[in-house]
């Protein structure tokens, strides 16, 4: 559920709402905004090297959310000569074919790679505020978040362990879905940012139906599949094990399950994690049904690689980010890989087709 300091805030803000959505009509130029993320983590060289590749901009129109000095003191560490953006003061005055840049703050900063600065943190905040603000505008159709530092964002403005939970309460809804998206396999998470120890007493029944439900929803309507078929897997060893090392597969999971399948709905499990990916069965299935983070994120990432994308689904609007985090040990030395944010962008844009498909 939405924090109640989270609930404070937005009420004070013109914040977005399902009601307000508007139905973008699809466009053969799309137009995505990327927020830079934490200006000392590796977001703004990920962005230069992504968007270095001209070819990209005959796919749709980027805006960049952050701050042009930044940008161009990245260009220099990497060595790059040509990188034009096109200043854009409104968003809604973007370039077809240009690098927009959009400055959300003026201040001069001197970057300090791989260093965690509260300053970072609140330009981190100004971007995605702003980029936020255009969603709902309906400026930009997607939105692709750079890797924040929870820890130095602004606690009075991010009460949030992520950006799941700040653009469920941006969105106006209780919960979104963290799905995670690879060819290989889409995992989404039953709890997301909650410590280990807290898990078992946040599972229940009625969570368990309502991320299932989120999740068949998105694999219908973001990607286009008619008769979803979603494996749940179970919180405990070998699930439980009937009972002898743990009782939520008995007395949460499985009845989830069950419910859903009595309404014919194609949810199986709860499978043991383990062996579940050991032995190849998630690629039988269109989703996975993880309990908890580190159970979904370990294998993913072990099967994506580089490649893996976070999609924020249950939303009026359509976000995603690259898999990974500022990584502070590769900033400022011109080694990190775009290949999840450059995933990020093509993923944005086959959701863009599906959610807004375009009128005959």
């Amino acid at each position: 559920m939405i924090d109640l300091q989270a609930q404070i805030w937005f009420g004070k803000t013109n914040c977005y709402t399902m009601s307000e959505h508007k139905n973008f009509p699809a466009q053969a130029f799309p137009v995505l905004g990327i927020t830079m993320g934490d200006v000392n983590g590796i977001g703004p060289e990920i962005i230069i090297r992504v968007l270095e590749d001209s070819r990209l901009l005959k796919l749709f129109t980027p805006v960049i959310y952050g701050n042009h000095r930044i940008i161009n003191r990245y260009r220099k560490i990497m060595g790059i000569e040509d990188f034009q953006m096109s200043p854009c003061k409104a968003t809604s005055q973007a370039l077809p074919r240009k690098i927009n840049m959009v400055n959300c703050w003026e201040e001069d900063y001197e970057i300090k790679p791989g260093q965690s600065d509260p300053l970072a943190g609140k330009f981190a905040f100004m971007a995605l505020e702003k980029a936020g603000q255009d969603l709902k505008e309906g400026h930009i159709q997607a939105v692709i978040t750079g890797p924040i530092n929870k820890s130095n964002m602004p606690a009075d403005l991010f009460p949030f362990p992520g950006h799941t939970e700040y653009f469920a309460a941006f969105a106006g809804v209780a919960e979104s879905l963290m799905l995670m998206l690879h060819e290989k396999v889409k995992i989404a998470l039953a709890t997301v940012h909650l410590p280990v120890e807290k898990v078992a007493g946040k599972l229940n029944r009625n969570l368990i139906l309502a991320r299932l439900t989120q999740l068949e929803k998105a694999l219908l309507q973001d990607f286009g599949l008619t008769h979803p078929k979603i494996a749940v897997l179970g919180l405990n060893p070998h699930a439980g094990e009937n009972g002898k090392l743990g009782t939520e597969e008995e007395l949460v999971i499985g009845p989830a399950i069950r419910e859903c399948r009595d309404k014919g709905k194609l949810v199986f499990g709860p499978f043991p994690a383990d062996g579940f990916f050991a032995s190849g069965q998630y690629a039988k299935f269109d989703a996975v049904l993880a309990m908890y983070h580190d159970q979904g994120l370990i294998p993913f990432k072990m099967l994506a690689g580089l490649e893996g994308v976070n999609y924020s689904a249950g939303l009026p609007f359509i976000r995603v980010s690259p898999d990974h985090g500022t990584a502070y040990d590769l900033a400022g030395k011109n080694e990190a890989s775009g290949d999840s944010l450059r995933a990020a962008v093509f993923q944005a844009l086959d959701l863009i087709k599906y959610r807004f498909p375009a009128k005959n």
